[in-house]
């Protein structure tokens, strides 16, 4: 069991915390309106939740999922992170979140400008190209014939490691594609990442990347 601190609330934040408590896992939830705005959401989770600030999320989470739209990445608490496994949940959509040049001329990555954001602390990818519904739907016990795989992006082995574990227990494999630069690939295009399976899923970022 583990405590999985979660800054965002969100459809993605809601849907990973019920199965991280299905899994056995305890979840401290927040957003950026303040623990009280939580208390029907952590009601409806269960013993196994409560609510906080960002700040003691981070702190109380053995990993810590970031949910939240990619404008507030600049607000996000660094110190409380520092040393933390962090799951990379967002996405830059320029149309809800601003320009940023950087981004948009493939000088650096949405999460490699996270983890600038937060130093030291270890971050990972994930669960940014799946619908928060098919976070529910789709997930099927280890070793279920064409399980669908999510891919991971990040420099820490150790971090995908225990992130890899994660997945495995909520119901997905994972296919790791690589550095947080590298993650640029699993960035949504044409809605969202297809159902696939390890092999498939490998193949078609195979075929996207050439490598």
């Amino acid at each position: 069991m583990a405590s999985i601190g979660f800054i965002g609330s969100g459809n993605i934040g809601q849907v990973l915390a019920r199965q991280a408590i299905a899994s056995g896992h305890d979840v401290v939830m927040s957003n950026s309106r303040g623990p009280h705005t939580l208390s029907r959401l952590v009601d409806a989770l269960g013993p196994r939740a409560r609510a906080a600030t960002s700040e003691q999320a981070g702190a109380a989470g053995d990993l810590v999922v970031v949910a939240i739209p990619f404008r507030g990445v600049p607000e996000l608490p660094a110190q409380p992170l520092a040393g933390k496994i962090v799951i990379d949940a967002n996405n830059y959509y320029a149309p809800r979140d601003g320009q940023i040049p950087a981004i948009d001329d493939g000088d650096t990555a949405a999460s490699e400008m996270l983890a600038a954001r937060l130093p030291g602390a270890r971050v990972v990818k994930a669960f940014n190209a799946i619908k928060a519904a098919e976070i529910v739907e789709h997930a099927r016990p280890s070793g279920a014939v064409h399980r669908r795989a999510i891919p991971i992006a990040g420099d820490d082995d150790e971090a995908k490691r225990v992130v890899t574990e994660f997945i495995d227990q909520i119901g997905f494999d994972v296919v790791d594609v690589g550095s947080l630069v590298d993650g640029r690939s699993i960035d949504p295009r044409d809605a969202w990442g297809p159902a696939l399976d390890a092999d498939a899923l490998r193949a078609a970022m195979a075929a996207r990347t050439g490598r």
